[in-house]
Formats: C-alpha cells, sequence, structure tokens
C-alpha cells in the first residue's frame, strides 16, 4: 500500500472543532484572560455570588480598578455577568454571574485544577529549559 505523501493540511475550522474560528479565538481571548478567570471564580465563591467593585477589587490580587472596570464591562457585554443599579445614597452597585457565567464555571476548574497539578512539572520544565 503506497502512502500518500502530501502533508496533511489542517483548517482553522477543523482545529478548533467549530465552523467560525473566529468567534472561538474572539471568545477565548476573552474568557481565558488571566482577569476574567480570576473575576468570575471569585463571584462564584463569595457568599451570595454577587458582589460590589470594591468586594471584588479585595478579592483579586493585583488587578487594577481600571482593569476591573474593563473585565467587568467586557463580561457584562458578552452576558457573562449583570450589573444592578441600586438607587440609594451612596449609589450601589452589585454584580453577578448569569447562567450564562455560572456554565463556565466547570470548565475553568478543571483548567485551574490542571494547573494546580501540573505546576511543579511546568517549573522543573522552565529551569532545565533555562539551564539552571
Amino acid at each position: 500500500m503506497k502512502k500518500d505523501s502530501a502533508k496533511t493540511v489542517l483548517s482553522s475550522a477543523s482545529v478548533c472543532g467549530h465552523d467560525d474560528p473566529l468567534a472561538v479565538r474572539e471568545l477565548l481571548t476573552r474568557v481565558g484572560d488571566k482577569w476574567s478567570i480570576f473575576l468570575i471564580l471569585s463571584l462564584a465563591k463569595l457568599p451570595g455570588q454577587r458582589a460590589r467593585f470594591s468586594e471584588l477589587e479585595r478579592v483579586i490580587p493585583g488587578i487594577s480598578q481600571r482593569m476591573l472596570t474593563l473585565t467587568l464591562r467586557n463580561l457584562e457585554r458578552d452576558g457573562l455577568l449583570t450589573r444592578e443599579v441600586f438607587a440609594e445614597m451612596p449609589l450601589r452597585v452589585e454584580y453577578e454571574l448569569t447562567a450564562l457565567g455560572h456554565s463556565l464555571l466547570e470548565p475553568m476548574q478543571v483548567l485551574v485544577d490542571w494547573v494546580t497539578g501540573n505546576w511543579p512539572r511546568v517549573k522543573e520544565a522552565r529551569s532545565k529549559f533555562d539551564g539552571k
């Protein structure tokens, strides 16, 4: 039997398993960035799963006010969380995951668990690569 010598060319659609690879890239960029992951997981673990801006700022290490604002807006735009404004003095705003946002919790936790379980191996590989 003769082997086909032509290289198999993978299309973007076949690699990501979706007809619209740009949509996949766009959403993975949004939900795969570190601040979105921290924010979604933090909201899910807070009592009542609702939080004010200042509370989120306290529980997410290293995030700036500007980055928190941008991340919240982007996640709201994508339908992953809601923003509720209460007409009180002072004004109160709370954020909460939507059903769509909750649907991301399991795959995100799997990724976090993978990182936790493999971090020592990654550090070892980095050390070998860096010649330390």
